[in-house]
């Protein structure tokens, strides 16, 4: 049986600053796949290669494949769809697969724009992709598609979700096969070095109303340290990874086995740094292990401080205060590792002043770098619910972390993008003037001095927040940017879906913070396990 596996070709101006990304999804489900006998993979990186549809269509046509899975997060599934559409026409017996937290939540949506789809694979995709092919390659497929757990699909009209599957327990059980993946290709600008996105958790136990990572992978587990340090030796000593990020929600929450992962790369002493997500708190509460984590590799944590005002911290869940951000930066800093605070802006209370705010914060706390994150509503999280028909654009490809998706009630979106690229320039150009040349650590200092030529270089060709796309050039520029949003598509909420029982998600997580509702008069039901989705009609799949 043929399997190919394809990376949509969709692009913004975020991540990609920093250089191209090896797909880390498609060596976990290869792998798994791999070690059931399905060997025939071929993975087409349609983004990386920035491939044509003419392009893709003749690598399809050459493959034949029996079986074309694409994934997509939300920006990206108009390209998944695409994608999939184009499969479709050129090898109509193929059976069409879409993966990806978009479709995990939305299933009802896509099945119903993009009726070329014959599954949506609905969570953790190793375990479900395998019962799926092998319901293909018995011969079982369509006739037998109910007894898939975790997908979703369309019959006579209607929506069908069949049962959740159970998350994987054993996350060791799965051997990602990293072969798959073209390694020249993936280069960390600010090293110059190959990279890589292992990961040694999956979910999150905490409950941030604007995320949602801790419903889609639903429990949160943990594999064997030591086993994680053996794929990433894998990956420095057999594809020459200098660089790598634990694609983890938050690393850090179990501490034990962080702290083994720590001792275990310093005593393999590997040639790579690393970097992380993490949460203040954890910070804070290491503070003692903290030369010890820099000493195993870790040069880089990007932490989740999210907001100035105290008041938007709390209304994102976060659990912490500014005390604490500003605690946790200096003690990353007094300990050589590069401290990077994140701060999401653009939510409808959004003014000139509270921008301000957010960048005499970030002079206050002084960290080493400083993202401004356009709020982008998933319309599978809390917080989307709770804002209500404040959420204007449905255009799900601008839904990128740098397109102004929410409309400030105090000012319009070119004047959000333009006070957001003044924080920009006056925080990067006194840290390019007064900081990075003078760092003491030469380790940190060259890696600053890479990142902030990834930053220029972006800026040079204007695809920095898609600056180039949008028309922006400078403050004299705010009247002419468009930030060409598809009107035309649309997120009826004031009709209700009725999902099945069978289809919903249960996690681990406690109850939540009550929020009030910004449109407390629109009732909204469950994608699959949030309570976000289109209407339309979902049944249950026949019983045998």
């Amino acid at each position: 049986m043929r399997i190919v596996l394809i990376h949509p070709n969709y692009h913004s101006g975020g991540a990609e600053i920093a250089g191209n990304w090896p797909p880390a999804w498609v060596a976990y489900l290869a792998g798994y796949l791999k070690a059931d006998g399905f060997t025939d993979i071929t993975f087409i990186d349609a983004m990386t290669d920035d491939m044509s549809e003419d392009q893709l269509r003749d690598a399809l046509r050459r493959l034949q494949p029996d079986l074309v899975g694409a994934t997509a997060i939300t920006p990206a599934i108009y390209k998944a769809e695409e994608a999939l559409k184009l499969a479709k026409e050129v090898c109509p017996q193929a059976v069409t697969v879409l993966g990806g937290i978009h479709g995990t939540f939305m299933y009802p949506q896509v099945l119903t724009e993009a009726p070329w789809i014959d599954a949506i694979v609905r969570g953790e995709g190793e375990q479900v992709l395998l019962d799926l092919v092998r319901c293909i390659d018995d011969g079982n497929w369509p006739a037998r598609r109910h007894a898939v757990k975790g997908i979703a699909y369309a019959e006579d009209g209607k929506v069908v979700a069949t049962p959740a599957a159970p998350p994987i327990k054993d996350l060791d059980r799965i051997k990602p096969d990293w072969n798959l993946l073209d390694w020249k290709k993936y280069i960390y600008i600010p090293l110059g070095k190959r990279v890589a996105i292992p990961n040694m958790a999956r979910g999150c136990p905490f409950t941030c109303s604007f995320c949602s990572q801790w419903k889609f992978w639903r429990d949160y587990r943990v594999r064997d340290p030591r086993k994680v340090v053996d794929e990433i030796e894998d990956l420095v000593r057999n594809h020459e990874v200098g660089f790598f990020i634990l694609a983890d929600e938050e690393p850090t929450i179990h501490k034990k086995k962080f702290v083994e992962f720590c001792e275990l790369m310093i005593e393999r002493n590997l040639p790579v740094l690393w970097g992380i997500n993490t949460r203040v708190t954890d910070i804070l509460r290491d503070e003692a292990l903290l030369p010890m984590y820099r000493k195993a590799g870790l040069i880089h944590v990007s932490l989740g401080t999210e907001a100035a005002a105290q008041l938007k911290l709390d209304r994102f869940n976060k659990e912490t205060t500014v005390a604490q951000n500003k605690k946790a930066i200096r003690l990353l800093r007094d300990n050589g590792i590069v401290a990077e605070a994140q701060f999401i802006v653009g939510l409808e209370n959004e003014t000139v002043e509270t921008l301000e705010e957010t960048y005499r914060m970030a002079l206050d706390w002084n960290p080493d770098m400083a993202n401004w994150a356009m709020y982008t509503p998933w319309p599978f999280s809390d917080l989307f619910k709770e804002l209500g028909d404040k959420v204007e654009i449905y255009d799900f490809s601008k839904y990128n972390f740098v397109t102004p998706i929410m409309k400030p009630d105090a000012m319009d979106r070119a004047t959000l993008l333009d006070r957001t690229m003044a924080n920009y320039r006056r925080f990067y150009m006194r840290k390019s003037f007064l900081s990075y040349p003078w760092i003491r650590d030469k380790v940190k200092r060259s890696y600053m001095l890479g990142c902030l030529k990834a930053f220029l270089k972006s800026g040079f060709q204007r695809t920095f927040y898609d600056l180039g796309k949008v028309g922006y050039w400078g403050p004299q520029s705010k009247k002419s940017v468009d930030f060409h949003f598809d009107e035309t598509r649309h997120l009826d909420r004031r009709e209700t879906g009725a999902i099945p029982h069978n289809a919903m998600w249960k996690t681990m997580h406690r109850p939540k913070v009550k929020l009030p509702a910004a449109n407390a008069g629109a009732a909204v039901k469950a994608c699959g396990g949030g309570t976000e989705q289109m209407a339309v009609s979902v049944q249950s799949p026949p019983v045998d």
